[in-house]
């Protein structure tokens, strides 16, 4: 199985960058994306309305892209998560989690035994066609499998230490759109009850040995919360980033007049 290279670049202290993918049903954006020079593309399928065979068709052209695929599972279900692992995706990203013992239960779903409780249904696609026994396959996905842990709401952040004292964590990632509204100042993202409910995840995750991370919407917001320390970062979607280059294209071109 391929190596999960963003999962290396954590555990060696370095930072890794990527993009949701949201609303486009291509398998040619991943392409885009990794030729961009992106470490990683998000595949949303809690907010975004893709089908699993849209997953598998997209996780499949991110890894010959040698760019990592992730999925946000709409749920905490086994078969979400798993059915995501069998076709591909090289880490999953747990949205809405605040109990421990669920969120102790959703990762034994991204292990096989003896580490986890997840079935063997891998073919010789996601292997990329390479013999392989069951055991050097299990040693390999469990090795290469990235756990990413949100954390969108103050009852979360509350409970930051216990939650990323569960074995197996590897990155915590703050989504900052939910947790804004949670803490009563929605959108305002540089808002001081925000930046300093963040800063404290920050250090919460350092003391735990977990990577922390963000998803944000410019790279504005980006370049200011990898200076306080975060390392997992996402930067905008497909579609904001198309949006954006093309309302500054429209804006150079109507200007010659």
């Amino acid at each position: 199985m391929p190596i999960n290279h963003i999962q290396t670049r954590l555990r060696d202290g370095h930072s890794v960058f990527g993009c949701i993918l949201q609303q486009f049903r291509s398998a040619e954006i991943p392409r885009l994306l990794a030729a961009a020079g992106f470490d990683f593309v998000f595949i949303d399928c809690e907010h975004g309305g893709f089908d699993l065979e849209t997953i598998q068709d997209v996780v499949r052209v991110s890894r010959l892209a040698g760019i990592t695929p992730l999925v946000r599972v709409s749920e905490l279900s086994y078969s979400l998560a798993a059915r995501a692992l069998d076709v591909g995706a090289q880490g999953i990203i747990l949205p809405r989690v605040e109990e421990p013992e669920l969120l102790r239960e959703a990762l034994s779903w991204m292990k096989f035994p003896p580490a986890g409780k997840r079935g063997f249904g891998l073919g010789p696609p996601q292997l990329d066609y390479r013999a392989q026994s069951f055991a050097e396959t299990i040693a390999d996905a469990n090795a290469n499998t990235l756990t990413v842990v949100q954390f969108e709401s103050v009852k979360a952040l509350e409970r930051a230490e216990e939650l990323l004292a569960v074995p197996g964590v590897d990155v915590g990632l703050i989504g900052p759109s939910d947790l804004s509204i949670s803490l009563g100042v929605p959108g305002e993202f540089e808002h001081s009850r925000l930046v300093e409910a963040i800063s404290s995840f920050i250090k919460v995750c350092n003391r735990r040995g977990v990577a922390p991370g963000i998803q944000v919407r410019n790279a504005t917001l980006a370049r200011a919360w990898v200076d306080r320390g975060m390392r997992f970062v996402g930067c905008g979607s497909e579609l904001t980033l198309l949006f954006a280059k093309a309302q500054e294209t429209v804006k150079e071109l109507r200007s010659v007049n």
